[in-house]
């Protein structure tokens, strides 16, 4: 048991290390050099469409509105999103992408796309289900101990 607690250790560290670091090399290309992995992931919390407003996106990214709206200045600069205000309420501001962050967000689309297709590449239809029951677990340890970091139950 101990050997197999190691492992599993050692994966996860080593994984999430690796998966951050090759996620840079894969997203972060010539096109799109100007952009970070964290400003990646806030462009895929926006979204494709019409968008969304910044409670939503800072909620969905787990972050405060006051971080988000920092990023957002920048992606904004960089020609990514475009920001508007609610007709209806004008404390509410709508982010959505403009045609070259909708780009970045199809290439960090594909690359999820490879991610997750060499892993279902190498699964039988029996060991699926286990897999996807291990990462539920382990998402759902992940929202608890968030939880418990910040004082929430």
């Amino acid at each position: 048991m101990e050997d197999a607690y190691r492992a599993i250790n050692d994966i996860l560290v080593n994984l999430f290390h690796e998966i951050w670091e090759l996620e840079e090399k894969a997203i972060i290309t010539e096109e799109f050099k100007d952009l970070t992995n964290n400003d990646m992931h806030v462009i895929e919390a926006v979204g494709p469409g019409e968008g969304n407003n910044m409670s939503a996106i800072a909620k969905k990214l787990n972050i405060t509105v006051g971080s988000l709206t920092t990023a957002m200045n920048s992606l904004v600069n960089k020609g990514y999103v475009e920001r508007h205000r609610s007709e209806r309420d004008r404390r509410v501001v709508f982010v959505r992408l403009t045609g070259k962050g909708v780009k970045a967000y199809r290439h960090h689309e594909d690359y999820h796309r490879q991610m997750t297709g060499a892993i279902l590449d190498k699964l039988s239809e029996d060991e699926i289900p286990v897999l996807v029951k291990t990462l539920d677990g382990l998402a759902e340890f992940f929202r608890g101990y968030s939880g418990k970091q910040d004082g929430r139950k």
